[in-house]
């Protein structure tokens, strides 16, 4: 049994989720980024984006909690991949504080997700995950994703190019 509580984000806990956002994506992105680019993922960058986040419900917002502390979130919705089914969902980010990490907040964070979109009566979801971000691309494969080959994409983050690759699995 977990003692992490997820619940659906607040306005209030947009700060919060911005720090958790920078301290996983350091770690996460550590050996991938340059090292000024990992000391830009500061929490007041993404802080608005995250208010406007719970505010819109765009993506779905759900945080785990232990102790009164936020230390990991997931953001959830219909997929933004041009020509995918109306119910398709995609998780658009989840994250978790790395002293969290191997814990059960990245599995109780999913199941959030999928209990959320399958409510919004999506029956596929789909995530792009960095192919050099290991420990993702394992959490996908454990979780039942299977990685669609043929979806292999470059993007930029700051001034580097990174490839990700889209996972795909059923909702239920």
């Amino acid at each position: 049994m977990s003692d992490y509580e997820v619940r659906p984000a607040e306005m209030s806990d947009a700060k919060a989720i911005a720090e958790v956002h920078a301290a996983s994506a350091r770690a996460a992105y550590e050996g991938i980024l340059p090292e000024d680019q990992l000391r830009a993922l500061a929490p007041a960058t993404r802080e608005a984006k995250w208010r406007e986040a719970i505010e819109f419900s765009e993506p779905q917002v759900q945080v785990a909690v232990l102790d009164d502390e936020i230390v990991g979130f997931v953001g959830y919705d219909r997929s933004r991949d041009p020509k995918t089914k109306s119910t398709t969902g995609e998780i658009w980010s989840i994250y978790v504080k790395p002293e969290h990490w191997d814990k059960g907040v990245g599995v109780a964070l999913w199941d959030a997700a999928r209990e959320g979109l399958e409510e919004e009566g999506c029956t596929e979801v789909t995530i792009w995950v960095p192919i050099r971000n290991e420990r993702a691309m394992r959490f996908h494969d454990l979780a039942g994703f299977k990685r669609d080959m043929k979806t292999l994409k470059t993007t930029s983050v700051g001034t580097v190019k990174v490839e990700e690759i889209r996972f795909k699995r059923a909702v239920v």
